[in-house]
């Protein structure tokens, strides 16, 4: 008896994978249309040269640490 139990977790591991296999496989409809048009805003961001730079402000003096 103690034999089929050791056999029970291999199965059980390969019933786990054919599980997670055909999760991570299956039929995505808002896969790449998506991804490839935020890519392209991307690059169109990335292209401009007209933008200015954003401007980072330091903080005042009395809210700076004092750990050092």
């Amino acid at each position: 008896m103690g034999a089929l139990l050791w056999l029970l977790i291999p199965v059980l591991a390969a019933l786990g994978a054919v599980v997670w296999s055909t999760w991570t496989t299956r039929y995505r409809k808002a896969g790449d249309v998506a991804e490839l048009a935020g890519y392209a805003r991307f690059r169109e961001a990335m292209e401009r040269e007209d933008a200015p730079p954003a401007e980072v402000d330091a903080p005042p003096a009395e809210v700076r640490s004092d750990a050092a």
